[in-house]
């Protein structure tokens, strides 16, 4: 990949900020990963196949997603080179439709895994930008694990509304080893929620 995002800085400005979506791991379980080593990324992520909508399957819980009931996505279109647009939505618990809109850049073009993303842009300047690592990948771009380097955000995201339960097992059990809990994750709803506006 080259880029993406992810965050929100206003009230809804901050939806995916510091984030907010490598190594394919084996399914048997592993030791986690001691949370003081550096969080590894994905050895190369390709942004045209990066592009496009993607699902919110599970999230650690943000203040700046606080107000999503369900049927959250984030959407990354190119810009230009190294620098992607990114639209967050998710509906509220009465079927509204909250929206994020903001830019991300790539910070390490030898993997173009991690990026920097910010919902605020102040006379063409992008303050307040967090981390957005993309630390796992599918083989065919069906699904992509986003962190930070303080592991303590993270989402998990998908192609498709829902992931098989052994594709899920298998992230959480790489999510371990990298020195996360994932019992802090939160699954998303993507399946009771449809903003009224759609």
């Amino acid at each position: 990949m080259q880029n993406i995002s992810l965050s929100i800085v206003a009230p809804v400005c901050a939806f995916f900020t510091l984030v907010c979506l490598l190594t394919l791991g084996s399914a048997h379980a592993v030791e986690p990963a001691k949370s003081s080593e550096e969080l590894q990324v994905v050895s190369q992520v390709d942004l045209s196949r990066y592009l496009g909508k993607w699902y919110e399957i599970a999230h650690i819980p943000v203040f700046f997603q606080k107000g999503c009931a369900g049927g959250t996505t984030a959407t990354y279109t190119i810009i230009k080179e190294g620098t992607v647009g990114v639209v967050n939505q998710c509906c509220t618990s009465d079927r509204q439709k909250k929206v994020a809109r903001g830019r991300a850049w790539v910070v390490d073009k030898k993997t173009n895994a991690k990026l920097k993303v910010s919902f605020l842009s102040i006379l063409g300047f992008h303050p307040f930008a967090g981390d957005y690592w993309i630390i796992d990948l599918g083989p065919n771009y069906e699904y992509a694990v986003v962190g930070h380097p303080s592991r303590s955000i993270g989402w998990i995201l998908s192609r498709t509304p829902n992931l098989p339960p052994d594709v899920l097992k298998g992230i959480a059990e790489r999510l371990t080893a990298r020195g996360y809990d994932f019992s802090q994750f939160k699954m998303t709803n993507q399946t009771d929620y449809k903003c009224s506006s759609e």
